[in-house]
């Protein structure tokens, strides 16, 4: 866990860091990380859900007996279900996100993986993403896990963030670049 450090700065990475701890030491980090890719379902596919935990309307009270209600109709492991209660008991269910993509990098270091973190500005397929994984694990000589998100302000193209390094094949930056060129 090199990272940890860096991880543990902000108050998700606290969160992740926590959970990582207890999936880990409970032997669970496989079904906290399939918990959690169900979660990120749920945000993404339910206005609902996305409201309860976003909402800064919801009170705190409120949101743990939502939750409470919810983890079994979501067939959450018990370590993430009692995790998701502490965040809606401490108010912190709109770090969810960026606590489900840190998880996914302590997990990925664990297993001795790199997580890339890729935005498009179109959802990648399965396809992309295989070859994408192929392509970095050749350039970096390690298995890669791919964390992607879609950004339409990219225009075209990728932007591929691993750590400190990025590789920027937008076509944003390149008409930017060109743009720049052209002032000379």
């Amino acid at each position: 866990m090199e990272n940890s450090g860096g991880i543990q700065a902000s108050l998700a990475g606290r969160y992740a860091t926590a959970l990582f701890g207890l999936a880990r030491d409970e032997n669970q980090i496989d079904a906290v990380s399939r918990s959690l890719d169900t979660l990120e379902s749920a945000v993404a596919e339910s206005g609902d859900f996305r409201a309860l935990v976003s909402s800064p309307l919801v009170s705190r009270g409120e949101a743990g007996k939502a939750i409470r209600a919810l983890t079994p109709t979501l067939g959450l492991d018990p370590t993430t279900a009692r995790f998701l209660g502490v965040l809606a008991e401490n108010g912190r269910l709109g770090e969810l996100k960026p606590v489900i993509r840190l998880f996914r990098q302590l997990a990925g270091e664990h297993r001795g993986e790199t997580v890339a973190e890729v935005a498009s500005a179109h959802p990648l397929d399965d396809g992309q993403v295989q070859a994408l994984k192929a392509k970095l694990k050749a350039r970096l000589g390690r298995d890669v896990t791919i964390d992607s998100t879609v950004d339409p302000s990219l225009l075209g193209g990728i932007v591929v963030r691993l750590g400190s390094q990025m590789i920027d094949a937008s076509i944003k930056t390149k008409l930017n670049t060109l743009a720049l060129a052209m002032k000379g």
